[in-house]
């Protein structure tokens, strides 16, 4: 596959071309049934999610006509980027399944040239499903990997030595999340010495399992000696599978109880278990920020970045997965999707539709260069801005391997939630009309992401300007304006507040007068130019957060969660 990535691609864009010529996107840029590379560049812009908006939305509303792609759109998946607040919308095939199947069929392959011995035992993995919901014209609506727990393919897999879960399936489809960590953290706790790897999907979710363990460790420990299920796991086929797993066992739960009252919590992956070789996390991107505290309860075991996919499409597999975090690369697998690359310039206005940007094949990328990705999918996305940096570190034969470096424009994230600077932007303007009525306005602002808490939360600092002191914000307005944040922001965002605790209350930290002009002459001294200097709406440099935080006169937390239901807005 790898070794004649052009060929292919060439075939993999010519198979698109084909089976989707009659559809109406195709017909709109008079292909003519064309299916060659010169055609189809010459032919087809590039294109992001909000010009396909209008067609997603009428395949959403009951449109079965041939729109995008040849083949009936299945279900959508909802990614975690958004548009206008809500999640987007990626139209999928039937046949895409047995496409992704095949990458996750090549992970242990992989993973068992580094880490011998993973048929011996068992996998701890925190795997959930989240909330789905169904378009006007009926279609499923949920994220990738909930469709992939749900499935067939999933659901009735054959027994695989090397995947086997501790969870079991009832446990990763209850849909309440309370009920489903709490089962899997007891059936994992059951099989401590099987262990051979602990993982979850993002290095956020591994922590927020740490943290449910030290929350709920007594009743664990007590369902453990006894035995019997705790009567908070409600789900009926939950408690009948559970009732064949638990089995009562005084002497481990003693052990759960010494290793969990002690003080310190430092390595207690590797005491609970201890023959756990690696951890199954992505820790590229956003979530390399969860890095020290992994290694922290880890005792520094390794942290393997097994794959790289989105919503809309798999992209590859990382062919060292022993790596350091920061030098993972994914090599991109030429049988997924037809891959182009628009050079990534930071300092570039972009590109209009005058002057279309020139795109590069995937065998033609240069090494240490930046690029933008592009796809084209089976299932009728067209030159599709995925919107993630990516850098070339190399190649594997002829197929080349990147390093993820970012999303593009994403300002604040804590799970898999993205928050942009106009989102930021607008939340601020929002809260801070609360202040009106004091007199009192927003000088400045700027933010962060602190995963220090489990689960993190964003962090706002605002330098105020009150015109009159007896009339100064009190406490609970400050505390409303948190709320009033988490309102403007988006559905992802929310969802991870509300349904899946996996973001805690935003928090705004009120910084002296003069601290914003102080940040400014800091980053003078340090050679910034005067004219061109623009506070920073995001911040993570250690000096620049101590020096905030030095000057915080009050700190406030939302008093309440925001609003957030499965459907979406229309």
């Amino acid at each position: 596959m790898t070794r004649n990535a052009d060929p292919v691609q060439e075939r993999v864009l010519s198979d698109i071309l084909t089976q989707n010529s009659q559809t109406e996107y195709l017909r709109r840029f008079k292909l003519n049934g064309a299916s060659d590379r010169d055609s189809f560049k010459s032919k087809l812009p590039v294109i992001s999610y909000e010009d396909l908006q209008p067609e997603i939305q009428r395949i959403a509303n009951g449109d079965r006509s041939a729109i995008l792609s040849a083949h009936p759109i299945s279900e959508f998946l909802t990614s975690s980027g958004t548009s206008a607040g809500e999640r987007k919308l990626m139209p999928t095939i039937k046949e895409e399944l047995d496409r992704r199947q095949l990458l996750y069929s090549l992970l242990m392959p992989v993973m068992n040239l580094y880490v011998p011995g993973l048929d011996k035992g068992k996998g701890l993995y925190f795997l959930f499903v989240k909330s789905e919901t169904r378009t006007p014209g009926g279609l499923l609506a949920r994220p990738v990997l909930t469709s992939y727990y749900k499935s067939e393919h999933f659901k009735t897999r054959p027994y695989d030595p090397y995947n086997v879960y501790t969870s079991p399936n009832e446990a990763i489809l209850c849909p309440d999340s309370f009920q489903s960590m709490y089962t899997q953290m007891l059936c994992g706790l059951q099989d401590r010495h099987q262990v051979l790897r602990v993982g979850a999907v993002f290095a956020s979710g591994l922590l927020r399992a740490i943290r449910f363990l030290q929350l709920n460790w007594r009743q664990l420990s007590q369902d453990i000696e006894t035995g019997t299920l705790n009567q908070k796991v409600t789900d009926p086929s939950l408690r009948e599978c559970m009732g064949k797993i638990l089995k009562p066992d005084p002497e481990l739960a003693r052990f759960v109880r010494h290793e969990c009252s002690k003080e310190s919590w430092e390595g207690i992956i590797t005491r609970i278990w201890p023959n756990t070789k690696y951890l199954d996390v992505i820790v590229t991107g956003a979530m390399a920020q969860y890095i020290p505290t992994l290694d922290y309860y880890s005792g520094g075991l390794p942290k393997a970045c097994t794959m790289y996919a989105s919503s809309e499409c798999y992209f590859g597999l990382n062919l060292n997965p022993m790596c350091k975090p920061s030098e993972v690369s994914y090599t991109i697998m030429p049988n997924m999707a037809y891959f182009e690359f628009l050079p990534h310039d930071p300092n570039s206005a972009g590109f209009t539709r005058d002057s279309p940007p020139k795109l590069v094949d995937l065998v033609d990328v240069e090494i240490g260069k930046e690029y933008e990705l592009v796809i084209t999918t089976y299932a009728g996305l067209c030159r599709y801005r995925v919107g993630d940096i990516l850098r070339v570190t190399g190649f594997h034969n002829s197929a080349p391997q990147f390093h993820f470096v970012r999303r593009k424009n994403v300002l604040l994230s804590i799970d898999s939630d993205k928050t942009d600077e106009a989102e930021l932007q607008k939340a601020v303007e929002n809260a801070s009309r609360l202040l009106r009525e004091f007199n009192t306005s927003v000088v400045e602002y700027t933010s962060y992401a602190d995963t220090k808490t489990i689960p993190g939360h964003y962090v706002i600092y605002w330098e105020l300007l009150v015109k009159d002191a007896a009339n100064s914000p009190t406490d609970d307005v400050l505390k409303q304006c948190c709320l009033a944040m988490e309102e403007s922001m988006n559905s992802v965002y929310r969802q991870g507040r509300v349904a899946d605790n996996s973001i805690g209350p935003l928090e705004i930290r009120v910084v002296r007068n003069g601290t914003f002009e102080e940040l400014m002459d800091y980053a003078i001294s340090r050679g910034a130019s005067i004219n061109q200097y623009k506070v920073p709406r995001c911040v993570n440099f250690t000096p620049i957060m101590e020096l905030l935080d030095s000057r915080v006169v009050s700190t406030h937390f939302s008093p309440a969660l925001p609003h957030w239901t499965p459907e979406r807005r229309r």
